[in-house]
């Protein structure tokens, strides 16, 4: 609730004068008949009768206040947006449960992740996983709470070991292909070589650029020996040692310098957040937001009571309380 014209509430400061004026210049006595209880049977009239001069007050309070205006605003937002459609295609192999980011690569890519899909709330958004083979996770949605559970949820060892960057790949171009958003991305981020698969990473790449999918490749992962799961046991558990680390940036510039995307190398959790943030301002969603504004007045209410305290008051002080005068 707010009030269009509030200096109107500034009147409020007259009313002690005007109550004192109107003790101090009040005309003669008021002369009244009464008649005992016992025959009028109205003193309980003639004793309230004295105070209908508050209902004039209470009537005079609330013309001022709708003087001001009264009114609630509704702000309704009518949202249209260009956005994109953007495929999450995530590295589960086991060299992912590498301990040079903390406590391991997997982790920090799949906080990093969440918070990305946190800032895009107008785009649709898909997640792939893939190690020896690939599959969809989570079609294209607008519900990011669904993909973020998704992402959440991800784990070493549901997919055989080994590393398929191609058929990761192609399994997001397969889930974008149709899509008719203007802007369609794939984000890859993977640690290592492609192994295993029947489609080649290039071969990927250029049915990406066919479809006019831009890829954002993601290396992540240090230089040098790295302590690396190398034994899974029957719990669950891993058997880690210190290995050399084989990474294929050349396979992912190509792919992303086929697609029209960019390369991007991660040797941190900083260096993860600023590269999605990178990509967040170059595939920025063109929002436009249309603001609808309704107003709805309360003054005529407020005059309404005032007039009827008023005529309440004229009847009362001149009909059912009318003093008797010579």
């Amino acid at each position: 609730m707010t009030l269009a014209q509030p200096l109107w509430l500034l009147l409020f400061l007259l009313l002690p004068a005007l109550r004192q004026a109107q003790r101090q210049y009040k005309s003669g006595p008021e002369i009244a008949f009464r008649l005992p209880f016992h025959l009028s049977g109205a003193s309980w009239r003639t004793r309230l009768r004295g105070r209908l001069s508050w209902l004039s007050w209470v009537a005079l309070a609330l013309l001022v206040v709708a003087m001001a205006r009264p009114q609630r605003r509704w702000e309704e937002e009518k949202v249209t947006a260009d956005a994109v459609d953007i495929m999450l295609t995530m590295d589960l192999s086991l060299s992912m449960l590498s301990q040079d980011f903390s406590p391991d690569r997997l982790t920090v890519a799949k906080k990093v992740a969440v918070d990305f899909v946190g800032k895009r709330p107008y785009d649709r958004i898909g997640l792939v996983v893939f190690a020896r083979e690939a599959f969809t996770q989570c079609p294209l949605t607008t519900d990011h709470r669904v993909v973020t559970d998704f992402i959440g949820e991800l784990q070493v060892g549901r997919i055989a070991h080994g590393t398929a960057i191609g058929v990761g790949l192609a399994t997001a171009v397969n889930r974008l292909k149709d899509s008719p958003a203007r802007s369609k991305i794939i984000i890859l981020l993977t640690d290592g070589d492609n192994l295993h698969g029947d489609i080649t990473p290039e071969q990927a790449a250029d049915i990406a650029q066919l479809y006019g999918i831009r890829v954002y490749t993601l290396g992540v992962g240090t230089d040098g020996n790295v302590r690396t799961p190398v034994q899974q046991f029957a719990d669950g558990s891993y058997e880690y040692e210190f290995l050399p680390m084989h990474f294929d940036a050349r396979l992912l510039q190509h792919i992303a310098a086929v697609t029209g995307g960019r390369f991007y190398r991660a040797f941190s959790e900083s260096d993860l957040e600023q590269i999605y943030g990178e990509i967040d301002r170059l595939e920025k969603t063109k929002i436009e937001v249309t603001t609808l504004r309704r107003t709805t007045d309360y003054f005529m209410w407020l005059l309404g009571a005032a007039f009827g305290l008023l005529f309440l008051e004229a009847v009362l002080r001149w009909g059912l309380w009318r003093a008797i005068t010579p």
